[in-house]
């Protein structure tokens, strides 16, 4: 019965040192077991661990893939081009023990400072060896790759995956904005400017074509429409003769009408004349036109 009051604490130390000598590890971390700053156990499953008490120690580290923006950062491009880049990047730790040796006891607060520095190199390497052009493009996919893999093996040295770079901004600094968009205005409307001289160039040649096409139509078309009106008036005139042949009395006689029809038709000059006027002797009428009976003999 006297033993029974030093049992107790003895229990109770024996039951705190077991309990101080077991760890548990979130399924989120991992865990390295130190002892005295060296690596003893890496624990990378969660449970339950176990380590030396009091001489042994836990550090845990984050297990999932976590996030990093930059602050904003000024880079100058292949055309001197100054612009301001925002990105973000996704790393995990991969190697426990190279991150411990890497980052000591300032964990991922001094990781994260690290990384940040390897990313802006990285950006300033990658975007310094482009035009601003593609910086400012839609499609910046390939450059982000290449600054992912620089800040990747730059990273490696401190256990840590770099899985993704993402630019989330990339403007102009607000200074350069007008001198920018001016010179861009200018630009455009230099290009502009040439589209028309060669729109105007183009319309030139193509107006002159059409003119020299049109003369050349019209004049054969003059020129077919001269041989065919020829051969009509050839032909007619050949009708005529023929009917003058066959009928000289006739022939004259419709010439006679002719003759009235034009020079009575409505509009035209009033004829002033005598009853006994050649005008209405049909016979002198024909006679004076060289058509008549004296005509013809």
């Amino acid at each position: 019965m006297a033993k029974a009051p030093l049992l107790i604490p003895a229990v109770a130390v024996i039951a705190a040192i077991a309990l101080s000598s077991m760890f548990v590890v979130d399924e989120r971390e991992r865990a390295l077991v130190l002892q005295f700053g060296q690596v003893k156990q890496i624990k990378t499953t969660p449970g339950l661990g176990f380590k030396v008490p009091l001489i042994q120690e836990v550090v845990t580290y984050d297990d999932r893939i976590l996030s990093l923006p930059t602050r904003p950062l000024e880079v100058t491009p292949l055309d001197d081009r100054r612009l301001v880049v925002d990105a973000f990047a996704r790393w995990r730790i991969v190697d426990l023990v190279k991150f411990r040796e890497a980052v000591g006891v300032g964990g991922q607060t001094v990781a994260k400072s690290r990384l940040d520095g390897i990313l802006n190199n990285a950006i300033r390497e990658v975007l310094g060896s482009v035009p601003s052009t593609a910086v400012l493009s839609d499609d910046r996919t390939p450059l982000m790759n290449r600054i992912r893999d620089l800040a990747r093996r730059e990273a490696a040295a401190l256990g840590i995956d770099v899985i993704d770079v993402r630019l989330t901004r990339t403007d102009l600094p607000e200074q350069n904005l007008s001198a920018t968009y001016d010179r861009m205005r200018a630009e455009r409307e230099r290009e502009a400017a040439d589209e028309r001289a060669r729109g105007g160039e183009a319309a030139q040649r193509v107006r002159a074509t059409a003119d020299r096409t049109v003369v050349e139509v019209t004049s054969e078309a003059r020129k077919q429409a001269e041989i065919i009106r020829g051969e009509a008036d050839a032909e007619a005139n050949g009708i005529y003769a023929d009917a003058y042949s066959k009928d000289p009395h006739f022939f004259a006689f419709t010439r006679a009408l002719q003759f009235y029809t034009v020079s009575m038709k409505p509009g035209s000059s009033s004829l002033v004349t005598q009853p006994d006027s050649v005008y209405f002797d049909y016979d002198r009428f024909l006679q004076s036109i060289g058509e008549g009976k004296a005509a013809t003999q």
